[in-house]
């Protein structure tokens, strides 16, 4: 199934040292932004003695009508989320995958691999909103989904 909307994302990933017995650092999605083109597909952001950061570009946010029930869920949640989905390689924390799917983010939390929740920026929000606008339906009462698509405003 192809996408009906799309947005190419840039992920911020941190490493913070820890002086803890069973770990040295622990790895997290701090930040997600709009890709405008032209960025190095891992770029060094910051680094001091307690943490590093690195820009990586290269993902994209891809939307289907499968998924609109969690897109909307997490649309409008009080704090929205990315949910990035992400794996070591060659020592740096590299997100694989993007999703503004509520239910999507609760798979890559259960599937047992590393994910974190992003704070959504107002520009992912308002651009999943005008998606949800043009195309998403809500349920009929009873929990049956209406069919068609729904007429733009």
């Amino acid at each position: 199934m192809k996408p009906v909307a799309s947005l190419a994302v840039a992920i911020v990933m941190q490493r913070r040292v820890l002086k803890h017995r069973w770990a040295d650092e622990a790895w997290a999605a701090v930040a997600v932004m709009a890709d405008r083109g032209g960025l190095a597909p891992v770029q060094s952001l910051s680094e001091d003695a307690e943490r590093q950061s690195w820009l990586v570009s290269g993902l994209t946010l891809e939307l289907f009508p499968d998924e609109n029930e969690g897109y909307h869920e997490n649309w409008l949640a009080p704090e929205s989320k990315v949910f990035v989905m992400w794996r070591m390689q060659d020592g740096i924390a590299m997100p694989l995958r993007a999703s503004v799917s509520y239910v999507e983010g609760t798979r890559m939390f259960d599937s047992g691999e590393s994910a974190d929740g992003v704070a959504m920026p107002a520009e992912i929000h308002a651009w999943l909103g005008e998606y949800l606008r043009l195309h998403y339906v809500p349920r009929a009462p009873g929990g049956e989904q209406r069919h068609g698509k729904r007429a733009r405003t």
